[in-house]
Parts: structure tokens; sequence; C-alpha cells
């Protein structure tokens, strides 16, 4: 008798719910069996809908047109509270093209750090289901709550038409509750490793190595142990981590307390040959039968290289992002007299473990790769055009995930083993010697082929490691970790590459790629950029520094935005939230302060290797806008001497890039005007000739300035 009067008064809500319009309420109650329960979903407030087109299809349901690039709805409040249970957001969708990555907005206040990210949502162009769990975020943001609102962002392409319905939220299914728990289990995993990588960073060890150098057959350590009695040389290999390894081979007793041994390079093991160019070297005590640890670990500080290749300095501050032969227009490199491209290489695309008829066969270490000739002699083209016209080129070396890899079993070799969907691009995986094995023979192939002295395809004069790695969920994806764990996995994809190229060209540089976050990072599940940075630092002075440099994207605060003078979270201040062309000072002064220098001595590079300002439209006044941002970026870059380079990115607008068009022409496919020459583009032609004083004048009225002066910042950064 109670549970059928539960059920009529639960009956009563449902149909009270319908006459208000579909009003959001609550599940049904919680003890009756499935078949006598229904859902009551929640409704979208209609009238907030912004770049869209929405009709009611019935209760519930939605059909939704996207008519700009930033499309967002709000849902109506809630009219209840959620039960702790309930935390996976659902609904059912259809749509012919992909949709997203979506956004959940838990308001208010509706900004970006009370908000959660989808990856892509596919288009299956039937019924399909959307679900994603926000348990961490309900708990978070206090969310929940009779009143509580939330937004939902639908990606950011116009033109996307898509049918939503039975909107709620609902309790995990089974496998969503096992992968909570595991989920679970390694974040715990995860807080205790960042916990040793902090420990052993900050530790003060009595005993030293003081160098490793890497001839062409052997490797030199030296170091100091006051009491060398039952210590020990260990080897650690990039597939080991040094912070939590409790067993370790010896490779040489010491003996002395100034010591120095040599040892083979290269050696075998696990079934593959190894460049011991990878490995770093510690000093271990043994005590019956544990060991631990006695000194940092250090890698490689000087590598033999075997192509004696003289150090290449940009010979201007003008660069090109994307650059490739494929694209057409390469006149713009002697018209707008560029001295710097940046060249995208996602080697997982011509890579394979078996050979074909069209391959390239390259033998690392014992064991031989293949190489989609086609596709490597269309780079060849690229980095020859630039080298005849003496222009630096910097790769950007990005890894797909397994399902996007060409062979599949190269993907599932490098894909990192936490990677998750939402990632355009994997985190290599360094986690056992095959991967690294394989890993490093792409590095390997790449720096032998464009370190050459007799210059046959070309040169690459520095490499970009990843892209946005302070954005890694998106761009550099290893699931969501700590900051100092992904660093870790950076730092050792870093070296790598560093001593693979190095033992090529003893002047090869990498760069670390970040957004234009600096102390706030861009979303709320990223990272800080000048966090990373110095413990990047941290981490290169307890194990040996090496020449690593920057790659910036210091984009306008909002990068559909041009007028970058406006953004109000780019300070001339060392705890600014973030580096866009407004406070590039900032950047400049943290280069040049003495701590940051390479070794104490140099100063390290810094390219902007990702930057453009955005035309909404092809409109007059918005081109002209996109065109006065390039002007106030150029006069502040051309008096910051500790910033070498800027690649303006992207070159040519690109239908890929989210809506924005930040090229210098436009899509290659415009019916009008196709790969047309933008106002932007004779700034960028006019930028450090004698014409600037004729082209850039015009732009002062656009920024609202009288005098160039008025937008460099002459005080002291604090």
């Amino acid at each position: 008798m109670e549970k059928l009067l539960k059920y009529r008064v639960y009956l009563f809500l449902t149909i009270l719910c319908s006459l208000l319009g579909g009003a959001s309420c609550n599940e049904g109650p919680s003890d009756l069996v499935p078949s006598e329960m229904t859902y009551n979903y929640l409704s979208l407030n209609t009238s907030s809908g912004n770049d869209l087109i929405i009709d009611t299809k019935g209760r519930s349901q939605y059909k939704i047109t996207t008519t700009g690039n930033d499309p967002y709805i709000l849902l109506k409040e809630l009219t209840y509270g959620l039960d702790d249970e309930s935390v996976v957001f659902t609904f059912e969708y259809k749509s012919g093209s992909d949709i997203g990555p979506l956004q959940l907005f838990f308001g208010e206040p509706i900004t970006e750090e009370r908000s959660v990210k989808s990856d892509i949502v596919p288009g299956p162009g039937s019924w399909e289901t959307f679900s994603i769990d926000v348990k961490n975020y309900l708990d978070e943001f206090s969310w929940g709550q009779t009143g509580d609102l939330l937004r939902l962002d639908l990606g950011s392409e116009s033109g996307v038409e898509m049918e939503i319905k039975n909107i709620h939220f609902r309790k995990r299914n089974e496998e969503e509750k096992a992968r909570a728990e595991e989920k679970k289990a390694n974040r715990e995993n995860d807080l205790q490793l960042e916990k040793s990588i902090t420990d052993y960073i900050k530790t003060s060890f009595g005993a030293d190595i003081s160098s490793v150098n890497v001839s062409k057959h052997t490797i030199i350590i030296k170091g100091y142990c006051p009491d060398p009695k039952g210590i020990f040389l260990s080897e650690i290999r990039p597939s080991e981590d040094v912070s939590t390894k409790m067993e370790f081979d010896p490779m040489a007793e010491i003996l002395s307390p100034n010591f120095t041994i040599e040892v083979d390079r290269f050696s075998t093991g696990d079934n593959l040959g190894f460049d011991r160019v990878l490995s770093k070297w510690v000093l271990v005590q043994e005590n019956g039968g544990y060991s631990k640890i006695i000194s940092h670990a250090r890698y490689a500080d000087e590598i033999e290289a075997s192509e004696n290749i003289p150090v290449k300095k940009v010979t201007g501050k003008k660069g090109l992002g994307g650059f490739s032969v494929s694209r057409g227009f390469t006149s713009d490199l002697d018209d707008l007299g560029i001295s710097s491209v940046t060249v995208n290489i996602t080697f997982t695309q011509f890579m394979c473990l078996n050979g074909h008829p069209n391959a390239i066969e390259h033998e690392y270490a014992g064991k031989t790769y293949y190489f989609d000739r086609e596709k490597i002699e269309h780079f060849d083209k690229t980095m020859q055009v630039a080298y005849s016209k003496d222009i630096s080129v910097a790769a950007i070396i990005l890894v797909n995930s397994a399902s996007q890899s060409v062979d599949p079993e190269i993907g599932d070799l490098l894909e990192h083993p936490n990677y998750e969907a939402e990632g355009f691009f994997t985190m290599p995986n360094m986690t056992n010697p095959e991967s690294v094995h394989c890993y490093a023979a792409a590095l390997d192939f790449l720096a032998s082929r464009y370190s050459r002295t007799d210059h046959k395809y070309g040169r690459i004069h520095k490499w970009i490691m990843h892209n946005e790695v302070d954005a890694g969920l998106t761009w550099t994806n290893m699931g969501e970790k700590p900051m100092m764990v992904f660093l870790d996995a950076y730092m050792k994809s870093m070296r790598m590459c560093h001593n693979i190229v190095r033992s090529y060209n003893g002047n090869g540089e990498v760069l670390a790629s970040f957004t234009h976050s600096w102390t706030e990072p861009v979303e709320p599940r990223f990272y800080g950029s000048k966090k990373m940075i110095q413990s990047l630092l941290d981490y290169s002075r307890v194990e040996g520094d090496f020449n690593w440099g920057l790659a910036y994207h210091t984009y306008p605060q909002d990068l559909n935005e041009p007028k970058t003078w406006l953004d109000d979270k780019a300070l001339f201040s060392e705890n600014t939230p973030l580096i866009t062309f407004k406070n590039l000072e900032v950047l400049n002064d943290w280069v040049k302060k003495p701590e940051n220098l390479y070794n104490g001595e140099i100063k390290r590079t810094v390219w902007l290797s990702e930057n453009g300002t955005n035309s909404r439209t092809y409109s007059k006044k918005d081109l002209s806008e996109q065109a006065a941002g390039l002007a106030y970026a150029w006069k502040k870059l051309d008096k910051l001497d500790g910033i070498d380079a800027m690649q303006w990115h992207n070159w040519i607008d690109n239908r890929g890039e989210f809506g924005l068009k930040i090229g210098l022409r436009k899509f290659p496919d415009n019916e009008e005007d196709p790969g047309g020459r933008k106002p932007v583009w004779y700034v960028y032609e006019a930028a450090g000739t004698s014409s600037e004083d004729n082209v850039f004048p015009k732009y002062k009225t656009v920024i609202g300035i009288e005098e160039w002066s008025e937008i460099m910042f002459e005080g002291a950064i604090k």
C-alpha cells in the first residue's frame, strides 16, 4: 500500500511537471522497480541561445542549428537538488556531422574555471547517447542544488545540425562505477608518484655525478662520493623512474671519492639494441640487499656529434607557421622577407614496422623501421626550399593515437597507456623498452636525414616538442595527471630528442611548447605555464642543464578577438595570468633573468611559434582590426631583444581551425578571392622595412593611440 501511494504521488508530480512545460524534476522514488521508473528530463531555455537556432520538436526534444563559432544555450534552473548518485550527465542526440568538443558550465558564475569539456562527439547520423561523468565537478563546484544553472556549449563550428532529447542526470552503471574506481586508484598512485618526483628534485645529496661525456663509442662519467664503500654506479633508462625504482643493476663499483668511469655507449638488452646516449646515471648505495640513490641522476652534458654543423641564427624576426610547399604561395617567403618557419611532423602518419615497396628503410640499434617514401620526399621538398633561402626550420614533433596512426602496431607502441580520446595527440609512450626504441628510431631517422653537412634533404634547426603541453589534455594527452607526473614524461621526451639530435648536430635545440598561459591555466584542467617552466628549470639543474628554449603561443586573450590591446588578463607583472601580444615585455624580462639562463650563461631561445590575430569575417572592419593586431604585435616584438622570432600562424586561413581566420591569406577555396592577400599580409610585408612608416600609421586610430611609444611598457616587471 505504501509503495502504491508513493507511485501515485510520483505519477501526479510527473503529470504536473508535464503541464508546466517539461520543467526539470527528479527521478521517481528510489525503491520503485526499474519498469516503474521514468526520467523527467531537463529543459533548454530556448530564449538563451547564442549563435544557434533552436526549435522545439516535442516534449524534451529539440532541433538545433549552429549559426556561429560560439554556439551555446542555458538549461532551465534546477527545480530540485540532485542526489549524491546522480552524477552522469546524459542525453540522446542525432547529427550528420561531428559535434564539439562539448563543454558544460556549472553556474553561477558561468566561467571557464567552472566547466568541463568532453572530447569531440561523433555524428553517427542516427540516435546515439552522449554521457559524461561529472561527479568530481559537482563536488568541486558544489553544484546540483535547486536554482542552479547549467550551460551547454556545442563546439565552435557554424552550420552543424543536430537533434537532442531526453537531457538528464542519472546514476552510474556498473561499467562506469568500475571505471570511476579505477580512475580513483590511478589518481592516488599518480599523487604518490608526484610526491616522489618532487621529493627527489628537492633533496640535497652528499654525492654527485658532475659530468657525463658521450663519444661515438664510449661514455665517461665523473663524480664525487665522500664515502665510496658499498656505492656503485647505475644506469637509468627512459622507461624507468629514478624516484621510485627499488632495484638497481650495478654498472661499476665506486672505489675512490673522486671517480672516473668509462662504459660502452651501445648495449643490448630486452632483445633490442640500446644507445646509452638516452640514459642518465646515478649513484646507489647497497646495504644488505636494500638499494637507495645517494645522488641525483645526470644526463649527458656533452655529446660528440657525427656532423660538423655550424650554429644557425635567424636573420630576422619574421616567420611563418605551418609551412609546406604543398600549400602553394611559396613566393611569400621572398615577398614577406621570411627568415624562419615551423613544419608539423606527425611521424605516425608515415612510419611502419613492416616494409613495403615504397618504403625507406632505417636501421636503429639493431632493428629496421620503415618510412613512406612519398611522404618523406614531400618533407624533403619543404626543407630544401627553406634551406635554399637561408630560412631556419623548427619541426613540431607530434604523435597520433593508435586509431589515427597509419600502422596500428606503431600506434599501439607509441600511444601513451593513459591516453584519452579527448586529446588530438598523445604523449609518446616511454614506459617500456619496445616503445622507447620505436620513438627513438623515429627521432633518429629525422635527425639523421635533416642534419647532414651536404644539405641533401634540407635542414631542421630546432625541434619543438609536441604542442601546448600546458594544455596537455587537448594537445599532448596522457590522461588527467598531476603536473609533475606529466612534466616528468615531457622531460623524458625532450631529453630523448635533444640527445639524439645532438648526436648528429652539436648545435641542435629543443623548444618547449606553451599556450598564452602564465600563472593561470587557460582551462581548469590544464596547467599554469610559469609553474611548468620553473619545474623544467629545477629538473634541468639537478640532472644537468641542456639547451632547451621556449616555443610560446602569445595569441590574444580571446583568440577570436584581434584587439589584443584590450586583454585584461595580460598584466605587466611577473604574476600575470596570461602573456599575450599586449604584455610581451613579461616574457622578454623572464628569459633574460640570470637564474633562467642556460648553464647560468646563455639566453635561451624564445620563438613565438604559433601566433596570429583573427579576422572574424572578411569585412573591411574585421580585416582592418586583424591588421592592426599585427602592427601592434610587431612594434612590440621589434623592440624586445629577448624574443628571437615570431612565426605567424596560420600562414593561410584553414577550415580546420575552429572557425578562426588568422591567416595572412584567405581560405584557398574562397569563392571570390581564393587565397587572396588580406590587409594583414601587407602589414607583415612592410614590417621591418623602409615601408613600415607608410603602412603602419593608419592602424593607430584602430588601436586608439597617437604614437607607437604608447603601447610599450617601460617600467620594471615586478
